[in-house]
């Protein structure tokens, strides 16, 4: 994430006023560049997470107390019910609220950061360190952003149910077909649960036959180094008629030369790939599903991986050391709901303000930002996972 300032005669200007020396004028300054540098902030971490790819912003004012219609989701499972995810605190275990078709009021929190620096720095238009301390601010609100966002998801994951998909423990997860290995055979079982999970309210195929599926695929830089494979690697895992396996047959040409040129792939069958460094083996999100997963009634992990052993010999019990989850999800179904309050004054959703806590003798100055928002996953049936 780069924040930059520019260095425009007005900026410099308005830089070195902040480092004033009458109080007065800089706090005049202060309060022009809080209002000026808010809206930036907000772009930037609009745009800079990955959460931001399948989460709908449902914007409320900032006095009022944001809900959300259930109507729309009743009696999808046939139960006449809804179960939604989502955390009452920042950094909190989403838990799971059954709700009837009511209008859900939904629990916000806010997140917030601070940033100061000596005003000798403003008073020598040190546009690079101000840039700093300010991409810092947007930095710590990304990683709380992100960390609620994804917490979320592997709860809805984890504690997740469906009575028509073929998955293995909770219904949303499957092992994959070898042991430590992502092939092409792998993603067409994924779409596959995804299309089960995504029947009608009535239990039927939706509308258009092909609204809902598999959109998004979010992986660890290990499984995306497995899709760089499919270039040179043989994906065929059917078996031959002896009984063995003719894992000899490669991708076709076209595709092959395609990941071969472009280092990998975005998309494959039109489903998106994102590498994040948090999954992985021992990685943040991986401890996570296992921490969310683990105080889950529903879920216990070692069917989840008893399963996997006996297809692929990955085990008796999912340990993050040893094995990986990857994330499907379908951003078309609208599950993924961040209701954000908009602010009176200055009709954004990140506000930005001089800090008020520093004396003239501290010589420094400096912001407090934050923001007000809840994450909710709605419809559990838009995620899926494969123990890998």
């Amino acid at each position: 994430m780069k924040l930059r300032l520019k260095n425009t005669p007005e900026q410099v200007e308005l830089i070195r006023a902040l480092g004033s020396k009458d109080q007065h004028v800089a706090a005049e300054a202060a309060t022009a560049f809080a209002a000026f540098i808010g809206p930036v902030i907000s772009k930037v971490i609009q745009h800079a997470g990955t959460a931001g790819l399948f989460y709908t912003d449902t914007l409320y004012d900032e006095d009022d107390s944001p809900s959300y219609p259930l109507d729309l989701y009743y009696d999808e499972n046939n139960l006449g019910y809804v179960t939604v995810w989502s955390q009452n605190l920042a950094g909190g275990m989403p838990t799971s609220q059954v709700e009837g078709v009511a209008e859900m009021k939904i629990a916000t929190y806010r997140l917030d950061s601070a940033v100061s620096w000596m005003k000798r720095y403003a008073r020598k238009s040190r546009l690079d360190v101000i840039s700093k301390a300010l991409e810092r601010m947007a930095q710590e609100i990304l990683v709380k952003q992100e960390r609620n966002a994804w917490a979320v998801v592997l709860r809805a994951l984890a504690g997740g149910s469906s009575g028509n998909s073929s998955g293995i423990g909770n219904g949303h997860i499957l092992a994959s077909h070898n042991a430590n290995e992502f092939i092409v055979n792998d993603l067409s079982r994924m779409l596959t649960l995804m299309r089960r999970l995504s029947a009608s309210w009535v239990n039927g195929t939706p509308a258009g036959a092909d609204a809902y599926g598999l959109t998004d695929l979010f992986v660890s830089p290990e499984v995306k180094e497995m899709i760089r494979g499919f270039a040179y690697n043989p994906m065929n895992v059917m078996d031959g008629p002896d009984g063995s396996s003719s894992g000899v047959v490669a991708l076709p040409d076209a595709v092959r030369e395609d990941i071969f040129r472009s280092a990998g792939t975005q998309e494959l069958w039109g489903v998106r790939i994102t590498d994040l460094l948090e999954l992985g083996k021992s990685q943040k999100y991986n401890d996570l599903f296992v921490t969310l997963a683990g105080q889950d009634s529903e879920l216990d992990i070692s069917d989840i991986a008893h399963h996997a052993s006996v297809k692929a010999g990955q085990g008796t019990a999912f340990v993050s050391a040893n094995h990986q989850m990857m994330i499907g999800l379908d951003a078309s179904r609208d599950a993924f709901i961040r209701p954000v309050a908009q602010q009176h004054d200055s009709g954004g959703t990140f506000t930005v303000l001089p800090d008020d806590q520093f004396v003239a003798r501290a010589d420094k100055t400096g912001f407090y930002g934050f923001l007000e928002e809840g994450r909710v996953c709605i419809d559990g049936k838009a995620i899926v996972g494969m123990v890998v």
